[in-house]
């Protein structure tokens, strides 16, 4: 059988890999807990004790403990510790399941976010929407500022985490610049 590994890129040491310019600083953030919750997110919200309306695209995400919008009934619950709620079907009325292991989340910061938003998505980056859900640099994912406008966060299946790196690596180091 013909070793095909060769033709997939290197994936990174996730704990130690930045890319640094003058402008970013590009960085895995690991140990978050993520939850995808379905249905009632009112309920949820109740169940959980934090507000359950989620952040859009390119809206200012605060904390250690918040949620994205994914669509209507649909956020991503993201915790710096456990949220303490099983995966399943709650009789309030939503469904929770874990996506710590499903998800990668890069951590953009700098100056030259806007710049890199422009050139990863056709999203205006001064505005924002209802839901983070986009199309990033080719790939389907999650994409919203945490702490201030300068700290970027997007969450990409974990298979596509090497690919996006690459991404990164050229669009932030460009070749003859």
């Amino acid at each position: 059988m013909r070793d095909l590994a060769g033709k997939w890129p290197p994936v990174p040491e996730w704990d130690t890999a930045i890319l640094e310019t003058e402008s970013l600083r590009i960085r895995t953030v690991g140990g978050l807990a993520q939850l995808v919750v379905s249905g009632d997110l009112q309920a949820w919200g109740r169940a959980a004790g934090m507000a359950h309306e989620g952040v859009g695209a390119f809206a200012v995400a605060q904390g250690p403990r918040y949620a994205v919008r994914v669509a209507r009934d649909r956020i991503l619950a993201v915790s710096e510790t456990p949220f303490g709620i099983a995966p399943g079907w709650h009789g309030e009325g939503f469904a929770v399941s874990g996506m710590d292991a499903a998800m990668h989340v890069f951590e953009i910061a700098g100056a030259g976010v806007p710049k890199l938003l422009a050139r990863a998505t056709a999203l205006d980056p001064a505005g924002t929407s209802a839901s983070a859900a986009l199309l990033f640099a080719g790939v389907n994912a999650l994409a919203y500022r945490h702490g201030g406008p300068e700290m970027l966060r997007v969450h990409v299946d974990r298979g596509l985490a090497p690919y996006l790196w690459k991404w990164f690596e050229k669009t932030s180091f460009p070749v003859g610049a």
